[in-house]
C-alpha cells in the first residue's frame, strides 16, 4: 500500500471516528433534552406561575417565590457585574498593557474562571453570611457576581484588544482625551462583544446551586426582601428534585425547564449579536 493510499485510509477513520462520536453525543444530548422538555412541559401550568412552592405533603402549588427571588437575584447581578467589569476590562485592555497591577489583575482573573463555584460560595458564607448571622439575597448576589465578573472582564479585554490601534491613533489625533477614546470611540466599536460577554456572563451565573446554598439558601415563603433567606430556581430545583413526593419532583422538573429555556435564549441572543457584528 502506498503513503498516499494508507493517507486517504487514516483520514477516512478519523472523518468516521469523529462522526461517530458526534452522532454518540448528539443522542446523549437530544435525549436529555427529550426527558427535559417531556416532564418539564407536563409541569408547566397557571398555578406554577402564580403559585408559591408547597408545603411537604400537599397538593398543588408553584414556583413563584422561586422565580421571583431568582430574578431579583440575577438582576443585582447583573448590575453589580457589568459596570465593575467593563471598567475592569478597559483598564486592562486601555491602560495597563505593561502595568505589574494590571498582569496580577489578570492573573487572578483567570484563577477566578477556573475557581468552583462552591468555593465561592463558602467564601462569601465565611466572609458575610457568617459575620452577619444570616443568609440573604444581598449575600447570594455577591456570590453569582464574584463568578461573573471575571467573565465580563476577560470578554471587554479580549474585544477591545481586537480594535485596531489606528483607530485609537485618529482619535489621539483629533485631540480626544484617552479616556474618552476608551469610552467613545473604543468600547462602542465592539459594544456587541461586550454585550455577548455579559450575557453569557449570566447564562454562567443562572443554574449555579452551590453558591446559593450558603448565601441566599432558600424561602418557601413569596418575598421581595433581600435581605432575607429568598426562594430560588436552582436551590428548589435541588431541594424538590430529591423530595419522595411527585408534586415536589414535577415542580423540579418544570424549573429545570424554565433554567434551560432561559440560558437557550440568552445563548441565541449573544449569537445574533455576535453574528450581527461580525457581517458589519
Amino acid at each position: 500500500m502506498s503513503l498516499y493510499t494508507r493517507r486517504i485510509w487514516t483520514n477516512r477513520t478519523g472523518i468516521a471516528l469523529s462522526m461517530l462520536a458526534m452522532a454518540f453525543g448528539l443522542a446523549a444530548l437530544m435525549w436529555i433534552l427529550w426527558t427535559l422538555f417531556s416532564n418539564g412541559f407536563a409541569a408547566l401550568s397557571w398555578d406554577f406561575f402564580t403559585q408559591d412552592t408547597p408545603a411537604p405533603g400537599s397538593e398543588g402549588g408553584g414556583l413563584r417565590n422561586a422565580i421571583v427571588g431568582s430574578l431579583m437575584i440575577i438582576g443585582v447581578t447583573t448590575l453589580v457585574s457589568t459596570p465593575i467589569g467593563i471598567l475592569a476590562g478597559i483598564y486592562l485592555a486601555e491602560f495597563g498593557t505593561t502595568s505589574k497591577f494590571a498582569a496580577t489583575t489578570r492573573f487572578v482573573t483567570d484563577i477566578m474562571l477556573s475557581a468552583p463555584s462552591i468555593v465561592v460560595g463558602l467564601f462569601v458564607y465565611a466572609l458575610v453570611v457568617a459575620t452577619l448571622g444570616g443568609f440573604s439575597g444581598w449575600s447570594g448576589s455577591l456570590a453569582l457576581s464574584l463568578i461573573a465578573i471575571p467573565v465580563v472582564v476577560r470578554t471587554t479585554e479580549n474585544m477591545l484588544l481586537l480594535v485596531p490601534s489606528s483607530l485609537r491613533e485618529a482619535a489621539f489625533a483629533i485631540g480626544a482625551p484617552r479616556w474618552q477614546v476608551s469610552l467613545k470611540v473604543t468600547l462602542r466599536a465592539v459594544k456587541a462583544g461586550v454585550v455577548t460577554g455579559i450575557l453569557l456572563a449570566i447564562a454562567r451565573v443562572t443554574g449555579e446551586t452551590a453558591p446559593l446554598l450558603f448565601t441566599a439558601l432558600n424561602n418557601q415563603f413569596y418575598s421581595t426582601d433581600m435581605s432575607q433567606p429568598m426562594g430560588n430556581l436552582p436551590v428548589v430545583i435541588f431541594q424538590f428534585a430529591m423530595s419522595p413526593y411527585d408534586n415536589w419532583v414535577s415542580l423540579a422538573w418544570g424549573g429545570a425547564l424554565l433554567i434551560a429555556l432561559l440560558v437557550l435564549g440568552i445563548n441565541v441572543i449573544a449569537r445574533v449579536l455576535f453574528r450581527k457584528k461580525s457581517s458589519d
